[in-house]
């Protein structure tokens, strides 16, 4: 059996980020998604200029069965590999979810491969949603680490993916995709790698990110999980005034796409995070379904892997 010749898709954006939406509740994508299939059948449709072009595919997998879940959802990257988490595409694909009938809403509670994330619209007429992601772990201050002859002080921490965080004064200054690569393939975060935040503090609660993602391998708009590190960290290495460390207050974080999302989260004794939320705007770009013509060249993507 072969890549299906009528797939439908949703494209939506949030923060700066797009995402291409896929509904597999059915089981009718099994083909196109078989691990031997999944790489270049994303790739495939990830390619701008060629393709529907995207940041990620986001899939909607099994429906919930009254365990706490309403639905599992697969968070994949341009380059075919599979990330645990993504926090504007969680935005994005909450939202795709309500609208096209696949859960009730207006909470949705969604299984990722890093463990339930919350997401509920909170404004519709501005498509705000706010995302509550598992609780982050692994958080390390002060790593010097070389790169490309420099050396350079991050932060670490997992919000789903692994993040590290450098803080620099001029963002618009900065090489992104040259310092990015350095600290995303470096050997201290090998084998995994790790995405690569660059944060400049303009005041107390208001950060600006640019991220260097990996899967992506490339600067990205914005980065939902990259932007809620970043707040989190900045927060507690500043020492931020209490009510940004007890979720009484966000942290605006302005990403390169131009948008601000917000972030909250509880930080208890030992540096312990909880309730880490994040608000961002999320829209609908377009919906289709893909020609014969493009199915046949999906097909022949994944023949060629």
């Amino acid at each position: 059996m072969g890549i299906p010749w009528n797939i439908s898709f949703s494209k939506l954006a949030a923060g700066g980020n797009d995402f291409i939406c896929l509904d597999n509740t059915a089981g009718k994508l099994d083909v196109p998604l078989h691990p031997d299939n999944l790489p270049a059948f994303v790739r495939a449709l990830c390619r701008r200029g060629l393709a529907i072009g995207a940041d990620g595919v986001i899939v909607g997998c099994d429906l919930g069965n009254g365990g706490g879940i309403d639905i599992v959802a697969r968070f994949l990257e341009p380059d075919g590999s599979e990330a645990e988490l993504c926090g504007n595409g969680t935005a994005c694909f909450t939202l795709w979810a309500i609208e096209n009938e696949i859960v009730s809403g207006p909470e949705v509670k969604i299984l990722t491969a890093a463990g339930t994330a919350v997401g509920r619209v909170v404004d519709v007429e501005d498509g705000r949603v706010r995302v509550c992601v598992p609780n982050p772990r692994d958080l390390q201050f002060g790593i010097d680490l070389e790169v490309k002859g420099e050396v350079w002080q991050l932060d670490y921490i997992q919000t789903g993916v692994p993040h590290a965080i450098a803080f620099v004064d001029r963002l618009d200054r900065l090489d992104v995709d040259h310092w990015g690569t350095g600290i995303r393939h470096h050997d201290h975060f090998q084998p995994r790698g790790v995405n690569a935040n660059f944060v400049q503090v303009f005041e107390p609660g208001h950060i600006g990110v640019r991220t260097f993602e990996f899967g992506v391998e490339d600067e990205t708009l914005a980065c939902g999980t990259g932007s809620a590190a970043a707040a989190i960290v900045s927060a507690l290495r500043f020492r931020w005034p209490d009510s940004y460390r007890t979720g009484d207050t966000p942290v605006r974080v302005d990403v390169r796409g131009g948008e601000t999302l917000l972030v909250w989260f509880v930080c208890s004794e030992g540096d312990q995070i909880t309730d880490v939320c994040l608000e961002t705007r999320a829209r609908p770009i377009y919906s289709g379904v893909c020609a014969a013509e493009f199915a046949a060249e999906l097909q022949a993507a994944v023949q060629e892997g």
